[in-house]
């Protein structure tokens, strides 16, 4: 069976597009910049030593699920974390490997 939008409820569906998403550590480097800090994607390329292209295609993606934001400030677009409970997710999940980690030891 194929799975596909149609056939899986449309929540479901759109968490499973932010867990890939997410999945992905430029995105989740990104998103950990940003929780510190608003910038922009030439200052991300350059603090996280990732092609500017790179950064845009990820902001973008994350755009589309509504986790970052941006406003314009003369030529360039500074970022910042819109959606902040996904910085929980992420603690939560690092927690979680922590504590898989700590019980095969």
């Amino acid at each position: 069976m194929n799975i596909t939008k149609k056939n899986m409820p449309e929540t479901m569906y759109r968490a499973s597009r932010c867990c890939r998403v997410l999945g992905n550590p430029t995105a989740y480097l990104i998103l950990r910049r940003l929780d510190i800090k608003r910038d922009t994607p030439g200052g991300l390329s350059k603090k996280l030593h990732i092609p500017i292209s790179t950064v845009s295609m990820t902001l973008r993606h994350l755009r589309q699920l509504d986790l970052v934001r941006y406003e314009t400030r003369g030529s360039t677009k500074e970022y910042w974390v819109k959606e902040k409970r996904v910085m929980e997710v992420l603690n939560l999940l690092e927690r979680l490997v922590e504590e898989i980690r700590e019980k095969k030891e």
